[in-house]
């Protein structure tokens, strides 16, 4: 008699081609691996519109879905089977056909200083130029420090890193996750207060996506769900979600979860970058994602009251 082994399941993981990406696809394949030694795991390398294009602001060339549309696409035609996306870069209109299986390991949520000279933000000279391609931490930067040039800098995060250490621009603006996913954390020159800076919604979190007809992998994906990262994530999303998701105002939410409560801290600005009003509220866990619905768009009524700022 011959004993035919079983065929390993074979997960094919999508995921953008810098190296950041691939270290988050790499944690989530081990978590897998851990959690089912007998799969065979396969990454597989998309190139997105954010990626070929690395000049044109993201504004320009499609927002929010730029590092996301063709990862999405890929699995609707079952290229891959699980995109892996940093939680911040995923639209957050639902694609038919497609669910979030997972919100994994959250990192550091904040925004971090990276100067070339190890000096802080307070401490950078007037008309230092700071780089960002983000119109929320341009928002910010206007508001705290308006003698500052900010300059707009694209590229994966080693290119952005080396722009900095080659005098391009003397600091930059970038999220701690990343640098420290990466192990890159002797870059950081100073952590950014959550209260001046307020993340992107997702930020920091790792969005996993599969196809809604795939039970299999939607189970194995559950198990990786953390409770608490889901839960931030989600109200941070609800609260872009009904302010129109890709629209150009600067926005920022961060929500952290503690016992049976969410603290969420918001950012909104104009779309000319004038005015801007934060805000904070305690919600009950259970109410929290579609509390921030509604506060989003009372912020939004209250924007044009906002005390313009400094040019």
């Amino acid at each position: 008699m011959t004993i035919v082994p079983s065929p390993q399941l074979q997960v094919r993981l999508g995921t953008r081609g810098s190296a950041l990406a691939r270290e988050q696809t790499r944690r989530v394949m081990a978590a897998l691996a851990a959690l089912r030694p007998d799969l065979e795991l396969i990454e597989t390398i998309v190139s997105t519109a954010g990626d070929r294009d690395k000049r044109t602001p993201l504004t320009v060339i499609g927002g929010q879905g730029v590092f996301a549309r063709e990862l999405q696409t890929a699995l609707l035609a079952g290229t891959v089977d699980v995109a892996v996306h940093s939680a911040k870069d995923l639209p957050t209109e639902p694609v038919p056909g497609l669910v979030i299986g997972a919100f994994f390991s959250r990192e550091d949520a904040r925004d971090v200083l990276v100067s070339r000279d190890g000096r802080s933000l307070a401490d950078l000279p007037p008309g230092a130029r700071v780089g960002t391609s983000s119109r929320r931490r341009l928002v910010a930067l206007r508001r705290l420090r308006p003698d500052l040039e900010a300059v707009d800098l694209r590229g994966n995060l080693d290119t952005r890193l080396r722009k900095v250490r080659e005098g391009e621009v003397d600091a930059a603006i970038l999220a701690a996750a990343g640098l420290l996913r990466m192990g890159w954390q002797e870059h950081i020159t100073e952590f950014l207060s959550l209260d001046d800076f307020v993340p992107a919604p997702g930020q920091g979190a790792l969005a996993i996506e599969c196809r809604a007809d795939d039970p299999a992998v939607n189970e194995m994906l559950a198990a990786l769900n953390d409770p608490a990262a889901a839960l931030a994530a989600r109200t941070e999303r609800s609260f872009l979600r009904a302010l129109g998701g890709g629209c150009r105002s600067p926005i920022g939410a961060h929500a952290t979860v503690s016992g049976d409560t969410v603290t969420l801290r918001v950012m909104l600005g104009d779309e000319a970058m004038t005015r801007v009003r934060l805000s904070t509220w305690t919600l009950p866990a259970a109410e929290a994602e579609t509390r921030a619905g509604a506060l989003a768009v009372e912020v939004q009524r209250s924007l044009a009251g906002a005390d313009p700022l400094p040019v």
